[in-house]
């Protein structure tokens, strides 16, 4: 921008107030949060309880937010009442536009995490990315979005590291995996998920002739591998029934074995080997347990399974384009944002970006 005015300014407040019944509705969930921790008061070793961690996380995010999202509204404040000041001399005038540029960075920031309320966004992600159509051009177009990432992570406060990486033959990578760790890490980047498609003239090219390219994001939620199995009294049915036999002195008379039922998942154990009822109710609690245990983590394969997308890296399919040649432009198709810097995209500068999906999704969401 090369002529700042104090409408610019206005703006950017706005942008920001516009979400201030939802920094209120945070304050009173703080509130609510609050009545919950002081109920674990009155119970033993309730610093380690689980529910309680979640509780203290939570409330450190939503006043961190809150935190930021004030301060950030009193800068902008600040700004403009110094732009209003009168006759205001060259330095200051340039002091005000690099201000202005820090502002605006910090406002989409907020808005983006703002943003950020679905089930997974607070977890660590999983980033895949896979060579599609294009051959060796392809795998170098991998290994720029690989950089890019790699670069936004870095200017964002993300830990990146490589989980595998399979080079390409002549250049580039046919595929990466890797994890990006930090709070709202799968909740930036889910707006990348899908196929990007890369316009230029090729430097594989003897004759430098234009050639397109497609490269496979794929970003799943790192879902945490702790199963924690809580069995409730209230979810069971306990049945007790005379164990079968050969019949004679073999049958037992008593009501030793034991079926019980999960009732919000409907698995049913059954233990009869052992005489007493009491052992057989041990036994089949730990196999229902067991049983659990593998219901739950299908349900999490489950899950990561459908975060997958079944496109395929190739025409038709892109959720964006990345054009250097014959003009530089990008564009992505979801949104209709177009960026003409595209330099400073492919060194990481993604959050316009990610925020004008995330404020295109909510849009959708409202109106459906």
């Amino acid at each position: 921008m090369n002529t700042l005015n104090i409408k610019d300014i206005r703006d950017l407040k706005e942008k920001l107030e516009k979400f201030k019944n939802l920094i209120e509705n945070y304050k009173n969930k703080i509130s609510q949060i609050d009545s919950k921790i002081n109920n674990f008061n009155n119970l033993i070793n309730f610093e380690i309880n689980k529910e309680y961690q979640i509780l203290i996380k939570n409330k450190k995010n939503l006043e961190k937010i809150i935190t930021n999202y004030e301060k950030t509204i009193q800068e902008i404040r600040d700004l403009e009442d110094i732009f209003e000041l009168s006759n205001l001399d060259q330095d200051l005038r340039k002091e005000i536009n690099e201000n202005y540029k820090v502002l605006q960075k910090k406002v989409d920031n907020i808005m983006i995490e703002l943003l950020l309320d679905e089930e997974y966004d607070s977890n660590d992600c999983i980033l895949v990315i896979t060579a599609g159509a294009g051959g060796t051009d392809a795998q170098d177009w991998a290994n720029m979005l690989y950089r890019m990432y790699y670069n936004w992570a870095n200017k964002n406060g993300f830990r990146f590291s490589i989980v595998d990486i399979n080079l390409g033959n002549e250049a580039g990578i046919k595929s990466g995996t890797f994890l990006i760790s930090g709070e709202n890490a799968y909740g930036y980047l889910k707006s990348e998920k899908g196929v990007h498609r890369l316009v230029r003239n090729s430097p594989f090219n003897a004759q430098n002739k234009r050639h397109t390219s497609f490269a496979l994001v794929e970003v799943i939620p790192k879902i945490d591998d702790n199963i924690n199995i809580e069995i409730k009294e209230d979810d069971l049915k306990i049945e007790t029934f005379k164990a079968g036999g050969a019949g004679g002195q073999h049958v037992n008379k008593n009501e030793s074995a034991v079926r019980i039922t999960h009732l919000p998942t409907g698995i049913t154990v059954t233990s009869s080997n052992e005489r007493s009822q009491h052992k057989n109710k041990e036994i089949a609690l730990k196999i229902l347990k067991s049983r659990l245990y593998d219901f739950e983590l299908q349900k999490r394969i489950e899950k990561i399974e459908s975060f997958k997308t079944k496109q395929q890296a190739a025409w038709g399919n892109q959720i964006r384009n990345y054009i250097l040649h014959p003009y530089k432009l990008i564009k992505d198709l979801r949104t209709n944002l177009e960026i003409y810097k595209v330099e400073e995209v492919l060194n990481g500068e993604l959050n316009p970006l990610i925020l004008s999906y995330l404020l295109h999704k909510k849009l959708l969401n409202t109106n459906t």
